[in-house]
């Protein structure tokens, strides 16, 4: 309503330069640069021991500042103080509370026995750590994907560390503790949680019955909370371990931690309640973006603004109105330093309405106001400049992209075997096989083990041997295939939704693979299922792998079959990159598969399981010389690689430009791509 009198009053304003000299406008690109900016700020005024502070009701800013004081080991005075919840109390009795009546898998042990505050009740913390690291490779490699108690004993009875005994006997201990019935009353959840946690954090061979749980500033504010959810619990009820896990984590969301003794007293962050009642020399306005300062009304879902004025409620106004007069009072400070992002993690901010109005007054007012603006936006571009350059590496440290590489090894030390599966990894991706079998570098597993399509291959394989090897001797029915199923997903896959989803696929294909099935018998006769086999040619070569299953015919020749899980391979991808049953049928025709005489392959066969059955394949009636052809193109191409200036190219051929090979960070793939050229190097 008084907008208009800017342009009666503002002629008579007078030396805007001098009013604006200590006035600086940050407008960064990012929160994050808006961030390192005001800590740049901070740590010059704890450098020339200014008292500063940072005002703003954006509490992520607050946050993103106090992480980057911590490269100068500056702790800024936080009057907001850090959530409990935050702190190393917090997230271990978050995650034992969580863990409470859960089946615990292997990724959530290893993260509750790496936490900082478990087993520290000992003198030395770091034969914890060792077997930590031990069993989380154990686990990794060997699974299981839930470990039990039974599987901790064995693998404790199997380390060669003498500690390592009473370790898996607290280890045990825990599990027992973060056991639950389905209910309990709420005291009764509570000190299990509690028990629970003090175990945990006291470890192995205590000297505290609760370790470092409940020290410091942060464990104490946890010990509080703890007591005043127990002195309420009588009126609590019965809860579940989730019901409990939601209550618990909701309360522990409320609490703050306030440190009693920052390291820089004089740098401080506040909110705009506190800077009412305080002063600095120096003050820093953060987060000026509309909904921010000033914050969004909350939605009224009952109530419209007319509605609010005649019952007597507060309007939105008023609360706007009190965030106007927050702003008017901190940046009236002897130097202000205003910040805004201008974009987000979503889109572009629009300035806080206070900005926008000082930056329309005195871009309206012309002259001497104007370039006061602009000097004060110019020191803010100089603090955004430093702030971007802060973290980028300067002429001298800036790396070169990595080449594509191509690395040369010595002949002498280039491959002597490879199984069916790398000889198509050695054409498409030949670095792969360089990785794996000159460094001796093997991808690791994932900790959490997940019902993926690794795992589902493996057991569809397994589920087709045994149906074959219990049906050898008599006429195959859908129920000995859905019995095989049934046993191996029983035995092996501990996740029901993966189990019942992977049951109904194999139910879905079981009428017409039983169909098919039917006529393979009627041919013929099954020779063995899951058969090793190994041929070393002319050159000192070891090929070798493990056929799914060889069928004989009635004329006595073989056929060689090989499922998947997905569509088979189409014709092209046989020819020029899937060999694997073609070379097969070479070493079964050498006789080098166990317990089979060499004999003439008449045909092979894949049978895709996946969605629907499908097959592919072909026969010596189709293609005479396939068996021949895929021999030779083997030869040929093992005869490049003992060519010493031939090289392990990365990633040749992958199948999908998209898919990630297990070798391609080390191969620095994403410094180069595909079209880049290949730089052969010598390596010893």
């Amino acid at each position: 309503p008084v907008t208009d009198q800017w342009l009666s009053e503002g002629p008579d304003l007078t030396d805007l330069p001098q009013a604006l000299k200590d006035v600086t406008l940050v407008e960064a690109p990012s929160a994050r640069i808006e961030a390192q900016a005001i800590a740049l700020v901070l740590r010059e005024a704890a450098e020339n021991g200014t008292s500063a502070a940072l005002i703003t009701p954006d509490r992520i800013l607050a946050r993103q500042v106090t992480a980057a004081l911590d490269r100068w080991r500056i702790e800024p005075d936080d009057s907001a103080g850090r959530p409990l919840t935050l702190s190393a109390p917090g997230r271990l009795l978050r995650q034992v509370a969580d863990l409470i009546g859960r089946h615990i898998d292997g990724e959530a042990l290893i993260t509750l026995l790496k936490h900082p505050l478990t087993a520290t009740g000992g003198e030395d913390r770091g034969p914890h750590l060792r077997l930590t690291r031990e069993l989380e490779l154990h686990l990794r490699r060997n699974g299981p994907a839930f470990p039990d108690e039974d599987m901790l004993q064995a693998w404790g009875n199997a380390q060669k560390d003498d500690r390592a005994a009473i370790w898996v006997l607290w280890l045990t201990g825990v599990l027992h503790a973060l056991d639950a019935a389905d209910e309990k009353s709420l005291p009764d959840m509570l000190a299990q949680h509690v028990d629970a946690a003090e175990l945990i954090a006291k470890g192995p061979e205590p000297l505290s019955d609760s370790g470092e749980l409940w020290l410091n500033a942060a464990g104490e504010e946890a010990r509080k909370m703890i007591d005043k959810i127990a002195l309420h619990a009588d009126a609590g009820g019965d809860f579940n371990p989730r019901e409990y896990s939601d209550l618990f984590q909701s309360i522990l969301a409320n609490e703050i931690v306030r440190i009693k003794e920052p390291t820089f007293p004089n740098i401080m962050i506040w909110g705009t309640l506190e800077a009412r009642v305080q002063g600095a020399e120096m003050v820093i306005l953060g987060g000026l973006n509309d909904g921010v300062w000033p914050s969004r009304p909350s939605p009224d879902p009952w109530l419209n603004r007319k509605m609010r004025q005649e019952a007597g409620l507060l309007l939105p106004d008023r609360r706007i109105g009190l965030q106007a007069h927050d702003f008017q009072l901190a940046v009236a400070a002897k130097q202000v330093v205003l910040t805004r992002a201008t974009r987000d993690d979503e889109a572009e901010t629009v300035p806080s309405r206070w900005v926008n109005r000082i930056s329309n007054l005195l871009t309206g007012l012309g002259g001497e106001a104007t370039e006061a603006l602009e000097a004060a936006k110019t020191r803010g571009k100089a603090l955004v400049a430093l702030a971007e350059a802060i973290d980028r590496p300067g002429d001298d440290q800036r790396i070169p992209p990595a080449p594509r590489p191509s690395p040369l090894p010595p002949l002498a030390h280039r491959p002597e075997q490879l199984s069916f599966t790398e000889v198509e990894r050695l054409r498409r991706d030949p670095y792969a096989i360089y990785a794996k079998r000159l460094l001796n570098l093997s991808a690791i597993d994932p900790l959490r083990q997940s019902p993926d399509a690794r795992l589902r291959g493996t057991l569809l394989h397994e589920v087709m041997a045994r149906f074959t090897t219990q049906t050898m001797n008599k006429q195959p029915s859908e129920a000995d295939l859905m019995t095989a199923a049934d046993q191996v997903m029983d035995e092996s896959v501990v996740w029901p939704a993966a189990r019942r989803l992977w049951r109904a696929r194999i139910a879905r294909i079981a009428t017409p693979f039983i169909a098919q099935e039917t006529q393979r018998r009627a041919s013929g006769r099954v020779l063995g299922v899951e058969v090793d086999g190994s041929l070393t040619d002319d050159t000192g070569m070891r090929l070798y792998g493990t056929a799914d299953r060889i069928d004989q015919r009635h004329d006595g020749t073989l056929v060689l079959y090989d499922y998947k899980t997905g569509d088979p391979p189409s014709a092209d991808q046989r020819k020029h990159f899937n060999r694997q049953l073609p070379l097969e049928a070479a070493l079964a025709e050498a006789g080098a598969f166990k317990d089979i005489d060499p004999t003439e392959v008449h045909e092979i066969a894949y049978l895709g399981l996946g969605r629907g059955l499908k097959t592919a394949g072909t026969s010596k009636e189709a293609e005479p010389d396939f068996i021949a052809e895929s021999w030779q193109a083997y030869q040929l191409l093992l005869s490049h690689f003992q060519d010493p200036d031939y090289g392990y190219l990365s990633r040749r051929a992958p199948f999908q430009q998209g898919i990630a090979g297990d070798y391609d960070h080390l191969a620095r793939f994403g410094e180069w791509d595909g079209s880049s050229d290949p730089v052969s190097e010598k390596v010893e």
